[in-house]
C-alpha cells in the first residue's frame, strides 16, 4: 500500500472485490445509482460522510489509511498552536501509533538503502530506541 499517494476509490474497489458485496446492496446502502458508485470508485477522494458510510458497509476503516499518511508524512510536532499554559478543547490523541504496515514500510526503506536510520528517526519522528527495538525484533 502506498500511503503517500492515496487513491481512495481504488482502495474501495479492492475492498468490494475482496468482500464480494453486490452492487445492488451498495446502491441500497448508499442511496445512489450504480453510475454514482462507479464515479466514487474512480474518484481519488471522497467526502468524509460518504467515506464513513463506505467504511461501515465494507467493515473496513478507510480513515486509517489517511491516518497512516499523517503518521508517515506529517509527524506531529513537539510544538503546538496552543501554548502549554492554555488548554485546548480539541480531543487529544496518542501521537505515535505505529501499525505493522508502518513499521514494515520504514524498515523496508532502511533495508533497501532509501533512507538511513538517522534519516528515519528525523523524518518520521521515531524515538531512536523504538527504531532499534523494531530492527532487533524484525531482524532486518
Amino acid at each position: 500500500m502506498n500511503f503517500k499517494e492515496i487513491h481512495i476509490g481504488s482502495l474501495i474497489h479492492q475492498c468490494i472485490t475482496e468482500s464480494g458485496i453486490e452492487r445492488s446492496r451498495i446502491c441500497n446502502f448508499l442511496g445512489c445509482s450504480e453510475q454514482d458508485v462507479e464515479n466514487m470508485i474512480e474518484s481519488e477522494s471522497l467526502d468524509a460522510n460518504l467515506l464513513l458510510k463506505w467504511s461501515k458497509l465494507l467493515k473496513y476503516d478507510l480513515f486509517r489509511v489517511y491516518n497512516q499518511h499523517l503518521i508517515l508524512f506529517a509527524p506531529s510536532s513537539a510544538k503546538t498552536a496552543v501554548s502549554k499554559n492554555e488548554k485546548s478543547t480539541l480531543p487529544q490523541f496518542r501521537k505515535n501509533i505505529y501499525t505493522k504496515e508502518i513499521i514494515d514500510f520504514i524498515l523496508e526503506q532502511i533495508a533497501t538503502g532509501k533512507i538511513t536510520k538517522p534519516e528515519a528517526i528525523e523524518r518520521y519522528g521515531i524515538p531512536k530506541t523504538t527504531l532499534y527495538k523494531w530492527i532487533s525484533k524484525y531482524a532486518i
